[in-house]
């Protein structure tokens, strides 16, 4: 099913063959295409801010100059924040793109190896592109525990090195990923504090964090990873790097 086929099922409130689900998820629908769109605009303005806004904050009494109505209201569920050394690129790039995986997902892999330098060279670095991660850790306790050791990475400013190294090697952490030992050999393999790593690795916060970003894509409905919002449009796959251009170009107003 493409994102085009998935939008209409989704904005009509229609199960998603193939798409995960965990037990008492609830549905969430949006009204019609202008309600789906609304929301994942909203949500990538939200992130582009670093999650440092309240959006359910009530409007102001008096109207806007040059308005004749307020927005409409919008359904769906709220974004949690976005910690700083989740995102890479400028805070003042015109598009940003949210990224959904999973660390177990191959096609992740593909695109965090093949796509993503790309995207980095030519739009992060000259300041066009936003990247924010969101762990989508779908596939199990392995990947929730590896989406913990990341952001326990990021707690030393190592959390992109070490999202890298989860895809580069899978196999030397998800046969044993119930245990402390092969994350704790990965950040010794990128020089962090292992003491510190597996005081962080097992902490409530950083649990709690991860939860609360697999709520909220559950509760979103994405379908599976990877997933992106390129300023609020939904796209899906690791897709050839022309795909993600065309997209990235549309959102930023260039030609072609």
């Amino acid at each position: 099913m493409d994102e085009h086929d998935w939008n209409h099922r989704y904005q009509a409130g229609e199960p998603r063959a193939g798409a995960p689900k965990r037990p008492g998820s609830r549905t969430v629908v949006f009204y019609l295409s202008i309600g789906a769109a609304l929301a994942l605009i909203v949500l990538a303005a939200y992130l582009r801010t670093g999650g440092g806004t309240e959006p359910d904050a009530a409007p102001s009494a008096s109207p806007t100059p040059g308005r004749s109505s307020p927005p409409p209201a919008i359904a769906g569920p709220r974004p949690p924040d976005v910690a700083p050394e989740l995102m890479k690129g400028s805070d003042q790039a015109p598009v940003t793109m949210v990224v959904f995986g999973d660390y177990q997902c191959p096609y992740c892999a593909a695109f965090t190896e093949d796509q993503q330098p790309r995207l980095e060279e030519e739009y992060v670095e000259s300041g066009q592109l936003r990247l924010v991660w969101r762990d989508y850790p779908y596939r199990g306790p392995a990947s929730e525990r590896a989406a913990a050791a990341a952001r326990a990475a990021s707690r030393q400013d190592a959390f992109w090195r070490y999202h890298d190294a989860l895809y580069a090697d899978p196999g030397a952490w998800t046969p044993q990923a119930a245990s402390d030992e092969p994350f704790i050999t990965i950040a010794a393999d990128l020089g962090l504090d292992t003491g510190r790593f597996r005081q962080d690795l097992n902490s409530t916060g950083i649990r709690k964090s991860v939860q609360a970003d697999l709520d909220f894509a559950l509760d979103l409905g994405v379908p599976g990873t990877p997933a992106f919002l390129i300023d609020g449009e939904a796209f899906f796959g690791a897709q050839p790097i022309a795909e993600f251009e065309k997209r990235i170009d549309k959102a930023r107003g260039a030609d072609g």
